[in-house]
């Protein structure tokens, strides 16, 4: 289930890619099946672990080119451990409600992308996440450590691009179906099992068939609601030829780093692949 659209992001094979925020890789997956080579950045080590054990799985079964480059780095995003201007494409997937510094997740994510180079950031769309917060606070921050930490809209995204030196070009909603699932589990409490509630179980087992068969009716529902009842906000930025300079503070602490392109065998699934590197942020 994707909610970046790599069309509109432009994504091409030998692009460079930054997955911000990848958890268990969904859009880095997509985005190796179409050529590009990807750094998966996540705080969570267990994450990045499942992600190259997932796509060593897929060189093995040729879902994938063996042409194409991963790696895994454990990072920050206010102190992204990437040189200048060192990815063409830029996701940053239900990231930036968690990150109490935005404004410094959001210059050090314009200062990484090269000029020309685009990005797609999503976050929880205003009127979904309202429900939920009005439903429960164990569903965001502070009673869930890590959790979100504030609510976006539409508007106030694409103003925080702009302000970052982005130039926004397009934005839209996606998985309205997805709205009424977390509305019953903030309902009855989103920490309880999904397997205690008999609606809440029915609900997420239509959701994994309509993830895994697609059904065109349920397409074209989803389309229809999106524009109301659509989980996800995504806007879509380009990083102009002359960007602003950003604020000293923002970036004198931040490491210069350039992924390295491996040679094109299949790597194994460790960490000291020459495929997989793992950087840690002191």
């Amino acid at each position: 289930m994707l909610t970046a659209d790599y069309d509109r992001l432009g994504l091409r094979p030998g692009d460079r890619l930054l997955d911000l925020g990848c958890g268990f890789g969904r859009h880095a997956f997509e985005a190796l099946r179409r050529g590009a080579h990807v750094v998966a950045c996540d705080l969570g080590l267990d994450e990045l672990q499942q992600v190259r054990a997932t796509v060593a799985a897929m060189w093995e079964a040729d879902e994938i080119d063996h042409s194409v480059v991963l790696e895994t780095a454990n990072g920050d995003a206010t102190r992204l451990p990437f040189a200048d201007g060192s990815f063409d494409r830029v996701i940053a997937s239900e990231v930036m409600e968690h990150i109490d510094d935005d404004d410094a997740a959001m210059a050090e994510l314009t200062r990484v992308l090269r000029p020309g180079g685009t990005i797609a950031i999503t976050v929880p769309a205003a009127l979904p996440e309202r429900i939920c917060w009005k439903l429960s606070s164990d569903y965001h921050a502070p009673a869930v450590v890590g959790g979100h930490v504030r609510i976006y809209g539409r508007h106030d995204l694409r103003h925080r691009m702009t302000a970052a030196g982005l130039d926004v070009y397009g934005d839209h909603r996606s998985h309205a179906l997805h709205s009424p699932y977390w509305w019953l589990r903030c309902a009855i409490g989103p920490d309880r099992p999904i397997e205690d509630h008999r609606l809440v179980r029915l609900y997420h087992r239509f959701l994994t068939w309509d993830i895994v068969e697609a059904p065109r009716l349920t397409r074209i529902l989803d389309r229809l609601l999106n524009p109301v009842l659509g989980k996800s906000l995504v806007v879509y930025g380009t990083k102009p030829a002359h960007t602003p300079d950003v604020a000293p503070d923002r970036v004198a602490h931040t490491p210069a780093h350039t992924p390295t392109h491996a040679p094109t065998h299949a790597p194994t699934h460790t960490p000291s692949s020459t495929k997989e590197r793992t950087h840690v942020v002191a």
